[in-house]
């Protein structure tokens, strides 16, 4: 039962990673843009990785790429000089809301076989796996 979930995950991390990057993401970069989004202000990069389950030198990395797109910029922190923080820049939220909509048809084709029921209860078989792991 556990190899076969999981496959079904990598299939499903295969099939959104394909269609985010239609619209020049990923799901790394998108995650970091959501984030962002979510917090409404720039975070620092430290809590960015804690944020995104990540370690710190992976998001400096992965904040250097989203920089080189201007998806993000550095600022300076206003309560600590010598902490940086990313802040989502305008093409940024253009671009996390292109990722938004395309994951969010992307899940409707990959759950087009099943009914709402099926998918109410595979949600909660979902939620009862992660509570119970």
């Amino acid at each position: 039962m556990a190899f076969l979930l999981l496959r079904a995950v990598h299939e499903l991390e295969a099939e959104l990673e394909t269609a985010l990057g239609r619209v020049g993401l990923s799901l790394a970069k998108y995650g970091v843009l959501s984030k962002l989004v979510d917090a409404g202000e720039p975070v620092a990069l430290g809590c960015l990785a804690e944020r995104c389950s990540c370690v710190r030198s992976n998001m400096t990395q992965l904040v250097d790429r989203l920089e080189a797109e201007q998806l993000v910029e550095r600022v300076s922190d206003p309560s600590d000089r010598r902490s940086v923080r990313a802040a989502l820049t305008a093409e940024g939220r253009v671009r996390h809301a292109e990722g938004a909509r395309t994951l969010k048809e992307a899940e409707g084709e990959l759950f087009a076989g099943l009914g709402e029921a099926e998918r109410a209860t595979l949600a909660e078989l979902i939620r009862r796996i992660r509570r119970e792991g």
